[in-house]
């Protein structure tokens, strides 16, 4: 193993981090090759003959044509490499953002987030860095169809479904007895990592503050047990809360401060949040009581080297962009009108599935947030009904033979009941 490794590994081994990481996470580490020689020229080099960049006049070399078509950037914000863990002020500008939205944080001691390119491939770095071959996640069902090729196809690991509700789907809230008996049972083993989706997809659910409490409780009282437990909180749909009911704030906030065997990492960014889902820019934050400066400092190392080994970078002109509307003074204006369009879509869902009655053997999954809602299918398989509303115009997902997704927030209000009346005769007819 590197010595640079074992110098991460030796900070981190007395930690629920160091305890967790994968064979692939204790041999990672950032190394003091090009992007590091190069970032120590930068700071104090007359002529800088160190990174892979053409220059002239101490300026990037652009093409106008994409320099044309980028006014708002600078050369040096459009063309040239980001740094490894992101750009300095966006990581920065992105935590103070964090402590606005998530009131739990205030007083706990977590990492600068870190920027990956991408959500998806933040679950995959937290994923390398904390799953080894055959160990087990625990995840919902219904869930994300990703996870699946991540975690299981990706790093061979095992996802282990839990019932995310109960088995009507028209009994409101979680199924918090079948969490309960799988962290009991991965308990056992000594370790337990599980997966949080809030607001869920495929479901368009967000936990009500009660639910939120017991999901902490049945986490702290595994980890009081002595079990570690590794939480990823996968927060794509973060702050599409539609319902005063529902937490309005990521568990990432209670979890990264909760217990020393406990350690959150908080997968988020601008994709959803800010409507760039093209840009390929999201953030990767370590949380746990039981960790302070210098284990972030060797974590976000660890996570530098997968970003290093694997993309290099993420995308320099839309870290620009992120942080240019970020502190733009029209952005929270636009993004509550963007909120109160997607809210009022899902209202004329909720309408629509109150007023009509479900065909038999299809009923509407409790949904109160996000970008989704689906129905259950019980008496028919949910690919054979989206080919039948496929024929009909209709474009749906079918996840399994059981779950039907519907994205509102892709429809236009006026055309819900064309959508939603085409699904319910398409399903009475099956």
């Amino acid at each position: 193993m590197d010595p640079l490794a074992e110098e991460l590994n030796a900070v981190l081994d007395e930690t629920v981090a160091g305890r967790m990481l994968s064979g692939l996470g204790r041999r990672l580490f950032f190394p003091r090759g090009i992007i590091s020689q190069s970032a120590e020229a930068k700071k104090t080099a007359r002529i800088n003959a160190t990174i892979g960049m053409a220059y002239e006049k101490n300026r990037p070399l652009i093409l106008s044509a994409i320099a044309g078509r980028l006014p708002d950037l600078k050369p040096e914000e459009s063309v040239v490499y980001a740094p490894t863990a992101g750009i300095e002020d966006l990581r920065l500008a992105w935590k103070k953002d964090m402590l606005l939205k998530n009131p739990s944080l205030k007083g706990k001691v977590f990492s600068v987030p870190a920027v990956v390119p991408g959500i998806t491939a933040g679950i995959s770095c937290a994923a390398g860095l904390f799953l080894d071959q055959g160990q087990v996640i625990i995840a919902s069902d219904p869930r994300w169809d990703n996870y699946d090729l991540i975690f299981h196809e990706r790093f061979n690991g095992t996802v282990k479904p839990v019932s995310f509700f109960s088995d009507s789907g028209k009994a409101a809230g979680l199924n918090i007895s079948a969490l309960k008996k799988a962290l009991r049972e991965e308990a056992k083993t000594g370790s337990v990592r599980l997966i949080l989706n809030f607001p869920n997809n495929p479901s368009g659910y967000t936990p009500s503050k009660a639910e939120a409490d017991s999901i902490v409780g049945l986490i702290e009282e595994t980890a009081r047990g002595g079990a570690d437990v590794l939480v990823l909180c996968d927060d794509a749909y973060f702050g599409l809360f539609y319902e005063e009911g529902t937490i309005q704030e990521s568990l990432f906030g209670i979890l990264s401060g909760l217990h020393k065997r406990v350690l959150a990492v908080k997968i988020d960014g601008p994709t959803k949040e800010d409507y760039v889902w093209g840009f390929r820019v999201a953030f990767l934050t370590f949380g746990s009581a039981g960790l302070f400066e210098n284990h972030y400092e060797a974590l976000v190392k660890k996570l530098m080297g997968s970003i290093r080994s694997s993309v290099s970078c993420s995308n320099t002109p839309a870290q620009y962009l992120t942080l240019k509307a970020m502190n733009d003074v029209k952005t929270k204006k636009e993004k509550e009108h963007c909120f109160k369009l997607l809210q009022s879509r899902y209202r004329a869902v909720r309408r629509f599935i109150t007023e009509n009655h479900s065909p038999a053997g299809f009923e509407a999954l409790p949904f109160n947030s996000g970008y989704f809602m689906s129905f259950r299918c019980t008496r028919f398989g949910a690919e054979n009904l989206r080919q039948k509303l496929l024929e009909k115009g209709i474009g749906t997902i079918a996840l399994g033979d059981i779950y039907l997704r519907v994205t509102f927030a892709a429809v236009d209000e006026a055309e819900i009941p064309d959508l939603y009346g085409t699904i319910y005769q398409t399903a009475a007819e099956m």
